[in-house]
């Protein structure tokens, strides 16, 4: 009895032990990668209301094109994508996507038509193709499903920090206005694309592909990682074995597409438009900023998004993720975001912005818990692409239709209407999810 007792306080210790030097070695740098992924993805965001629209002569729907036609490439080959990192090894991949997409990143400093722009954005989508899939299958072969919420929750914490953090960088960046002769926006571009390509070139020497190549984790420490997953995968397997066809046909894969879309209309919605919406509280409220102020009031919503991430996050990994650890996030921010531009002053906009981006950002970890849970090897890769893919749809569709809603109308408010019912959408399919998911630990 008191050896059995001993062996169990033993096991828990290791366990405790690899999962905490997983989340400081492993995680924290690949939230860095996305952390990068992220700000030069949505660098236009900043680059448009700060000379780029004007000096190309853009309009709002020629801005959402470009910022939305990331995604055709981008889409085309996240699939194929992922699942030549299953076959190559997360080291080399991730390293050879950062390289080839800090190199077009960098191109944008000297962009001169919209033509111009139209091309860069969709290279760039190419370039990144399989990075944001890859890295949550990556990380989802390092640690088991009861650990999984909150390895990604860390994980995440990236996105809503790229904004607090990136924001005033790239507005400082914009404010050295003249440097190398090139405007504001172009430096910023320039700034914002160096650290993909040096931080690529880091990650082919300091990422280990599977547990079985990481020094620091100890013989006792691998062994019981190595069973705890090989024991999950065979469960998955024995359940039924999806392999990569049997993974795109299943229909839970689709439903999670499904809801994904809406999360990430809202998402890139936000994340494309807002520092334009900023940008308009002087004509709408006429308040006075200059360029550093207005990237400061971008990031003002994604902290708390940051804090509502991380404790939404615990909270999931404390009870096992649920429907609603989905659902609620997503219906709140189905509320709130066409509420925002009905706001009268520039504080409770920001205030209901910032409910918007605490729900999105509550939502999204805890909801790439849940395809890992009954997809594994190649069929991993394949289903959390397919999701991937089909949620970055709405990555084009989001900045497009804004665009050419707020041209149509002149306001923005139609527009965010919009994103509140493709989040609707998403709050009611979490909520019916439970019925259709068979493994009821996510119900």
């Amino acid at each position: 009895m008191d050896a059995t007792a001993t062996t169990l306080t033993t096991e828990q210790q290791v366990e405790k032990s690899t999962i905490r030097k997983i989340s400081l070695r492993i995680v924290p740098f690949i939230a860095l990668m996305f952390f990068i992924n992220f700000l030069d993805r949505t660098a236009i965001s900043f680059a448009g209301p700060n000379g780029m629209t004007q000096d190309l002569g853009m309009t709002a729907a020629q801005f959402g094109f470009a910022a939305g036609i990331f995604f055709f490439g981008y889409i085309v080959l996240e699939i194929p994508s992922n699942l030549a990192l299953h076959q190559y090894g997360a080291r080399r991949w991730l390293s050879r996507i950062m390289v080839t997409w800090g190199i077009v990143a960098m191109l944008f400093t000297w962009v001169s038509s919209i033509n111009g722009l139209y091309a860069l954005r969709f290279f760039l989508g190419v370039a990144e193709a399989g990075f944001f899939p890859g890295a949550i299958l990556y990380l989802s072969t390092w640690v088991p499903g009861r650990h999984r919420a909150k390895i990604l929750g860390l994980f995440y914490l990236a996105q809503p920090l790229t904004t607090v953090f990136g924001a005033p960088i790239a507005s400082a960046l914009i404010q050295a206005h003249g440097l190398f002769g090139l405007e504001g926006w172009r430096v910023m571009f320039l700034g914002v694309s160096i650290p993909a390509v040096i931080v690529g070139i880091i990650t082919w020497f300091y990422l280990p592909d599977t547990p079985v190549g990481a020094k620091w984790l100890s013989p006792a420490e691998k062994s019981w990682l190595n069973n705890a997953l090989a024991r999950e995968e065979d469960a998955k397997v024995a359940g039924r074995r999806h392999m990569t066809l049997e993974a795109l046909k299943d229909g839970r894969v689709w439903l999670l597409s499904a809801i994904y879309f809406g999360l990430i209309y809202g998402l890139y919605a936000l994340a494309f438009f807002l520092p334009t919406i900023i940008a308009g509280f002087e004509a709408k409220f006429g308040t006075k900023f200059d360029v550093f102020d207005k990237g400061l009031i971008t990031a003002i919503p994604y902290l708390p998004a940051a804090f509502a991430l991380y404790f939404w996050s615990r909270d999931a990994a404390k009870r096992g993720v649920r429907v609603w650890h989905v659902g609620i996030p997503a219906l709140i921010g189905a509320v709130s975001i066409p509420l925002a531009l009905l706001m009268s002053s520039p504080e409770t906009t920001v205030l209901v912005v910032t409910i918007t981006a605490c729900s999105i950002f509550a939502a999204l970890p805890n909801f790439w818990s849940l395809p890992t849970r009954f997809l594994t090897g190649a069929g991993a890769a394949a289903g959390i692409a397919l999701i991937n893919t089909v949620g970055n749809i709405a990555g084009f569709a989001a900045p497009y239709i804004t665009g050419a809603v707020k041209d149509a109308t002149g306001l923005y408010e139609m527009p965010m209407f919009i994103v509140g019912l493709f989040m609707l959408v998403s709050a009611v399919l979490a909520f019916g999810m439970g019925r259709v998911l068979k493994d009821r630990k996510v119900a």
